[in-house]
């Protein structure tokens, strides 16, 4: 494990030949930071590729034709959502972005499907479902394996998570931050932590992320694209006591004339099945870590409380 661009970077090769090992080494690293940058993932570049390119599509659409997506209510969690909607816990400004949320499919026999909001897609992006669902279910199951991996760091069997997220309300986010106007206020993406369980977020050559270190100051992220960011959600936090920290982390706005260049994300945030207890674990409770969350709440309640303090229900 080394330290570069100002997180942990861990080689996820060696997940399947030893898959405990990889755990200790990135439960550390979250512990140091709560953000790794991850190489060797696995990840199709090919498949990455295509996502990005029908995300980029869709944004260069007029916006009364993304508009005709834009589902009120359901607190953004499918289709388009413009500019000027979200907006940080605590912050005063609205995020400079817009995005595009995708999230499991199930057949209509899955009780699931009943459960879950159904995705809506573009007529006017060729094959945008496809090259979606496919980056997707490639970045689920790689969130599910370092899961299983930090598992055991948490003292637990390495299946510990896979029945807590197989029906996960996750969700893949098709994120752009337009170029516009120098000067202006706020911040792209204000300070925040992510509400979900892990946060998978594919590199960008574009400078802008910063996380809020341990003793206080702001630092530049700046992974190499080949890598996958990860950072622990709040919700992981919750479950292990703060042991796995959700770490604050903002995205700003560039200098001078890079502020006029459009930047592309997608990150995939692994949440919760909307039934599923957040319950603090035992072994992460000691007499020098008492348990900060004596009371249990369904991921769906704790969703909802957060999609209502950033402004998206």
């Amino acid at each position: 494990m080394t330290l570069a661009a100002g997180i942990p970077t861990v080689d996820a090769e060696s997940i399947e030949q030893d898959p405990v090992a990889f755990g200790q080494r990135l439960g550390q690293a979250w512990t140091e930071t709560g953000f790794v940058a991850l190489v060797n993932h696995g990840v199709s570049s090919s498949v990455i590729e295509n996502c990005l390119s029908a995300a980029q599509d869709f944004f260069a659409l007029p916006l009364e034709v993304k508009m005709q997506y834009h589902m009120d209510g359901g607190g953004s969690q499918r289709g388009y959502t413009p500019p000027g909607v979200e907006t940080a816990k605590e912050a005063t400004t609205p995020d400079c972005k817009e995005f595009w949320h995708i999230g499991q499919e199930f057949e209509a026999t899955d009780p699931m499907a009943t459960v879950m909001p159904m995705n809506i897609w573009p007529n006017e992006i060729y094959d945008f479902r496809s090259r979606s669902l496919e980056f997707f279910k490639e970045m689920d199951e790689f969130g599910r394996r370092l899961l299983a991996s930090v598992a055991t760091y948490l003292g637990q069997d390495e299946g510990y998570f896979e029945d807590l997220v197989s029906s996960g309300n996750s969700i893949l986010r098709l994120l752009h931050y337009p170029p516009i106007e120098l000067n202006k206020p706020g911040e792209r993406a204000a300070a925040h932590e992510d509400i979900n369980v892990i946060t998978l977020l594919v590199g960008s050559d574009q400078a802008g992320l910063e996380i809020l270190r341990r003793d206080g100051e702001w630092i530049p992220v700046h992974a190499d694209t080949k890598a996958i960011v990860c950072n622990v959600g709040d919700m992981l936090q919750r479950l292990t006591n703060h042991v796995l920290p959700s770490t604050t982390h903002r995205v700003r706005w560039p200098s001078g004339e890079a502020a006029r260049i459009s930047r592309y994300s997608m990150p995939y945030f692994l949440h919760f099945g909307p039934n599923v207890e957040i319950k603090t674990l035992p072994s992460c409770i000691s007499d020098g870590n008492p348990d900060l969350y004596p009371t249990s709440l369904t991921a769906q309640a704790y969703l909802e409380q957060r999609l209502a303090q950033i402004g998206l229900s």
